[in-house]
């Protein structure tokens, strides 16, 4: 698919510049890079140069963005698209809000005309709030995965997305059967995977909608297929981990459910993981399995408390998602106070800059795509946002009593909503400029 970089000159961005090089929670000294004026140089959908003495070719269009801050573009690495109109629904936890809202809406998405007007929808809300990436849930119907994708491709998006496979426990007219999921992922896998910055993930919604018979499939496909991604849910309520034991009596924990079927591995990744046991923790961090922090949702649900402290000390692969619709809200600002907040009440002290990191590279890793995105870096992709540190008359009051980068960091992350993305870029192409 041709895009507007291959006409473009080369862009030169001005500002502050941030970008993380490795976790600043594991290594204090030179875990990121941060200019207080500097240069991000784009040539043909790529990050050429950064710093602050790099020279500017002639043709090169110049955007001096001041004092806002330029940053990788955001990753939500847990969210469904097909739910962005019944955010903010209230009431019920995790099986009943399924049933109440989730599985009628989602009923909806059979018909294609339909899913392409929400795909576009989401994917322009996501651009607004910074966000470059994300790894999103479709509906069981081959239409929404078709819609989605064609709507990310005319926006050159780098995204994961898959068809919801669910054959029991759920309506009619949102399962599948183990068969069907089965072919019309392999088809779909054929059509997106790996096709321009388009990634396919085996997406089971969570183990009690799914028969054995089509969890053996996923992970059959898991394992046919290079590259590809698996995302589902793992120990996000009670009542859900409940149902778990009486559907799968043969497994100790819920994850080991996904073991038993092969499920677990490098760009598998599980939404929630509130209940984890000691053996579940040494699981996912033993075969690389990544685990998607989703606080906002996990407040609103009233699923629980994520032990944040308890896996980065097992060196567990976290990112960060929004999960809507069981989350609040698209911005990556309100995912991050959410995480800051839950694990203050497990006594532990986010730090602003980890925070950012989680919400950029540390995400970018756990999607193993840290050789692609998440840097702003000579030869990444030019996914980046621009953030007005003083978006509202709040933070810009706040500011006025900044001591350093942290601190302005922490004001974002507090206080900041889709009023602070001052632009998007996505592969060198603006995609997104608020209106001043």
């Amino acid at each position: 698919m041709s895009t507007l970089k291959d006409s473009l000159a080369p862009l030169a961005l001005k500002g502050r510049i941030l970008s993380f090089d490795r976790d600043p929670g594991r290594s204090e000294d030179n875990s990121y890079t941060y200019f207080e004026s500097g240069v991000v140089l784009i040539e043909g959908g790529y990050i050429s140069a950064v710093g602050e003495n790099i020279r500017i070719p002639e043709e090169a269009q110049i955007t001096d963005y001041g004092d806002y801050l330029i940053c990788p573009g955001f990753i939500d690495a847990h969210v469904h698209y097909p739910q962005i109109n019944i955010i903010a629904s209230y009431g019920e936890q995790l099986l009943e809000w399924l049933k109440k809202y989730t599985f009628p809406e989602e009923s909806r998405f059979s018909d294609k005309k339909f899913a392409t007007s929400v795909s576009s929808f989401f994917l322009d809300e996501l651009v607004k709030n910074g966000v470059t990436t994300a790894s999103v849930f479709c509906t069981s119907h081959p239409n929404s995965v078709d819609a989605f994708f064609e709507e990310s491709s005319k926006r050159d998006l780098r995204m994961i997305a898959g068809k919801v496979l669910m054959d029991r426990n759920a309506p009619e007219g949102v399962c599948d059967t183990a068969q069907a999921g089965y072919n019309h992922s392999k088809e779909l896998i054929e059509k997106w995977h790996q096709i321009g910055r388009n990634l396919y993930a085996i997406t089971p919604r969570f183990a009690p909608t799914s028969s054995p018979e089509q969890l053996e499939m996923a992970g059959q496909l898991y394992s046919e297929v290079d590259n590809v991604y698996v995302q589902s849910h793992v120990s996000e309520n009670v009542a859900e981990i409940e149902w778990v034991k009486k559907l799968f009596p043969e497994a100790k924990t819920y994850l080991e459910v996904y073991q038993n079927f092969n499920l677990l591995g490098p760009r598998s990744l599980y939404g929630h993981g509130i209940y984890f046991s000691d053996e579940d923790i040494e699981l996912v961090s033993s075969t690389g399995t990544g685990i998607v922090h989703c606080p906002t949702s996990n407040l609103f649900m009233g699923s629980g408390l994520f032990e944040l402290k308890k896996m980065y000390d097992a060196k567990v692969s976290i990112a960060l998602g929004s999960d809507i619709a069981g989350g609040t809200s698209l911005s990556p600002f309100s995912v991050m106070k959410g995480a800051y907040e839950i694990a203050q009440l497990k006594g532990f002290s986010l730090s602003p800059l980890q925070a950012f990191y989680m919400a950029t590279l540390g995400s970018s890793k756990t999607l193993h795509l840290d050789d692609k995105i998440g840097k702003l870096v000579p030869g990444y992709e030019a996914d980046l946002v621009v953030i007005d540190l003083e978006s509202t008359p709040i933070i810009k009051n706040r500011l006025q009593g900044a001591q350093n980068l942290e601190d302005l960091l922490f004001a974002q992350i507090i206080l900041a909503d889709e009023r602070s993305i001052a632009a998007t870029y996505c592969n060198g192409n603006m995609l997104y400029q608020r209106n001043l």
